[in-house]
C-alpha cells in the first residue's frame, strides 16, 4: 500500500468477520468436500499419521469424538442444507484435500485459514478445548502444517495466484481489496504470478523501499509499530501468573514467555497487543533500536480458543489474549539503545495454521527501529510489545481504542512515546 493511504482494508474490522462470511465459507466448504468425496487416494503421511492417533489412542479418540458431537445441531448444515464436517474421518479426507490447495481469495475473515475453517465449530467446546490443548496432537498438527508448507513453498501452490475474478489473488475482488498492491509491493505483473515463485513468497511479500517511512528518525523516545496491524489491547500492571483462561483473559507473563529468566524483569510492566489480518504484510520490524538480547521459539497449541467466548466465527480471533500464553510464538528481547525503554520483548504468536514464526535476527545483533527482524508465513496473526514497569509508555493508537473493532496502524508508524525513566 502507497503512502496515500491509511491502510489496505481499513473498512473491515479486526477479524474481517463480515455478516455475508458464513456464506462465503459454506460455498468454499462444499467446494472442498465435494473434491474430498471423490478423491480416493491414500490420505497424504502426516494425515494418515494423526488419524492412526485417534484411533490407537483412548484420550484422542475420546477428544475428536466429542468435538464434532457437541457442535450445536444449528451448524451442521449449511443454508443450502449441506452438510459440514460430520466426524473425524470426514476432517481428515477434508484436510488431505486441502493439503494439495493453497488459499484462494476469499472475502471472508478466514480467507488463508482453511484447516482452522474446518475445525471453527468444533474449537469452542469441551471436546475440542481439551483436544487442542494436548501436546501430542498438537505434535501431529505442527507435522501436517509442516507438510502443507512444503506444498505453499512450491510452484504447484501459485495456481490460485491468478485472474479469476472471485477466487484469484489478482482477479477483480482482491484487486478491490488490495488496491493499490503493484505500487506498494515489489512485484513485477508482466511476469507469471507477478513474479511470486509460490504462495508463500506471495503471502511474505516486500514492500517497495519507501512505502512505509519510519517514525521518529533519530529519535529514540518513539516506538514504531513492529507490524501491519489493528489494536487488540494495552494492559498495565501485568502480573506474572493469572488466569488467563477466563473471559477476560489477562496476561500472565509467566506463560507468554514460558518461564524465561527475564520473564520476573516484567512483572508490572506493560502490554500492547495488536492483530495482523490475512490481508496484511507478514513481516516485523524492530519497534525501537537496540541489541538482540536473545530469541527463542516455542511449540505450542494451534486451534485452542477459550470456551468462555463461546462460538466464535473467526475462531480464535476473540481468544488473542488467551492464545498470547499457549499458542506457538516466538520471543525476541531487545535492549534498547534507549535506557529510558531499557529491555523490551517482541512477542510473535501464531494463529491457527499460522503458525510458523521466522525469526531473522541473532543474539548479539544491533537492530535499528525498523530493521525486519522476522515474519509470519501462510497468513496474518497476532503480536505484543512488553514493556519494563517503570517505563513511561504513553500511546499513540491514531485516534482508535483497542479492540477487535480497530483498524490496521502502518508498520513503521509512530504508535507509543516513551518518557523519562520512572523513579521509585
Amino acid at each position: 500500500m502507497s503512502s496515500r493511504d491509511t491502510s489496505v482494508n481499513v473498512h473491515y474490522k479486526v477479524g474481517k468477520w463480515l455478516p455475508s462470511d458464513q456464506d462465503v465459507l459454506d460455498a468454499w466448504s462444499a467446494k472442498i468436500a465435494k473434491k474430498a468425496e471423490t478423491d480416493t487416494s491414500p490420505l497424504l503421511p502426516a494425515v494418515q499419521n494423526l488419524k492412526t492417533l485417534i484411533e490407537t489412542d483412548a484420550k484422542v479418540y475420546m477428544f475428536f469424538t466429542q468435538m464434532f458431537q457437541e457442535v450445536p445441531e444449528s451448524e451442521k448444515t449449511s443454508p443450502s442444507g449441506k452438510p459440514q464436517v460430520r466426524n473425524y474421518e470426514h476432517m481428515l479426507r477434508l484436510f488431505n484435500t486441502i493439503m494439495t490447495h493453497a488459499p484462494e481469495f476469499n472475502e471472508s475473515g478466514l480467507v488463508g485459514f482453511p484447516f482452522n475453517a474446518i475445525l471453527d465449530w468444533s474449537m469452542a467446546n469441551v471436546g475440542g478445548w481439551a483436544g487442542f490443548l494436548d501436546d501430542k496432537i498438537d505434535a501431529h498438527l505442527r507435522a501436517m502444517l509442516n507438510e502443507w508448507a512444503v506444498f505453499l513453498q512450491s510452484p504447484e501452490s501459485t495456481s490460485v495466484l491468478g485472474d479469476d475474478p472471485k477466487s484469484g489473488w489478482f482477479g477483480a475482488d482482491a484487486r478491490k481489496a488490495m488496491p493499490t498492491f503493484v505500487e506498494d509491493f515489489i512485484c513485477d505483473p508482466s511476469l507469471p504470478h507477478y513474479g511470486f515463485k509460490s504462495w508463500d513468497d506471495f503471502f511474505t511479500r516486500q514492500f517497495r523501499e519507501g512505502v512505509r517511512p519510519i517514525a521518529g528518525i533519530g529519535d529514540d523516545s518513539i516506538v514504531a509499530n513492529a507490524c501491519e496491524s489493528a489494536p487488540y489491547r494495552v494492559a498495565q500492571d501485568v502480573k506474572l501468573r493469572d488466569r488467563f483462561w477466563i473471559k477476560a483473559q489477562p496476561y500472565a507473563l509467566q506463560f507468554m514467555l514460558d518461564n524465561d529468566p527475564y520473564a520476573s524483569r516484567f512483572e508490572d510492566g506493560t502490554v500492547y497487543q495488536a492483530f495482523l489480518s490475512a490481508f496484511s504484510y507478514h513481516r516485523w520490524h524492530a519497534p525501537i533500536s537496540g541489541r538482540i538480547v536473545k530469541t527463542r521459539l516455542i511449540e505450542g497449541t494451534y486451534y485452542s480458543e477459550i470456551m468462555a467466548e463461546g462460538l466464535d466465527p473467526a475462531g480464535p480471533n476473540a481468544s488473542q489474549g488467551y492464545i498470547a500464553e499457549v499458542a506457538t510464538r516466538a520471543l525476541i528481547f531487545i535492549e534498547a539503545d534507549n535506557p529510558d525503554i531499557g529491555l523490551m520483548c517482541f512477542v510473535a504468536i501464531g494463529m491457527a495454521e499460522v503458525s510458523t514464526c521466522d525469526v531473522t535476527v541473532y543474539e548479539g545483533q544491533h537492530v535499528t527501529k525498523g530493521d525486519e527482524i522476522g515474519m509470519f508465513h501462510f497468513g496474518g496473526s497476532t503480536h505484543c510489545l512488553v514493556f519494563e514497569p517503570d517505563v513511561d509508555i504513553e500511546f499513540d493508537l491514531h485516534g482508535q481504542s483497542p479492540g477487535l473493532d480497530s483498524s490496521n496502524i502502518l508498520v513503521n508508524e509512530r504508535i507509543a512515546k516513551i518518557g523519562p525513566r520512572k523513579t521509585s
